[in-house]
């Protein structure tokens, strides 16, 4: 019985919680970008070529935990941040931003820690949302 009770506990019970961790912070930093993106959704910038008073307070309404360093305003289908030669008001203009999330595998770290970053447990997901 001892045995049985080794083997599913570090063969099954514990690789089965690593990917649970995972896949709820995935989850969760997925929501929080998604959240962010409804809560800036209806007040965008004044101005697209000189947006970084409007920024700095609309990534006051980040969550904690999960912070985004920086917001882009794109400006057009060429994927170009907005300036005043393409800020033409019938182009379509996104928000892109982005998080990080960091995982702590108790027995999967050589399967879930794959990331090319310094860090191989730190993943970054990006996320954009057209809003003109």
């Amino acid at each position: 019985m001892p045995f049985v009770y080794l083997f599913l506990i570090f063969l099954i019970l514990l690789p089965l919680a690593d990917l649970a961790v995972a896949g709820f912070r995935y989850i969760s930093a997925l929501a929080a970008l998604r959240a962010f993106g409804q809560s800036i959704q209806y007040s965008p910038p004044p101005d697209v070529t000189n947006a970084s008073s409007w920024a700095s307070a609309a990534l006051a309404k980040a969550d904690s935990r999960y912070p985004i360093p920086s917001i882009q305003l794109i400006c057009g289908e060429s994927n170009a941040v907005c300036s005043s030669g393409n800020s033409d008001p019938s182009q379509p203009k996104y928000y892109v931003y982005s998080t990080t999330v960091t995982l702590t595998p108790m027995v999967l770290t050589s399967v879930l820690c794959t990331s090319g970053s310094t860090n191989p447990c730190s993943f970054t997901f990006s996320y954009s949302e057209r809003f003109q």
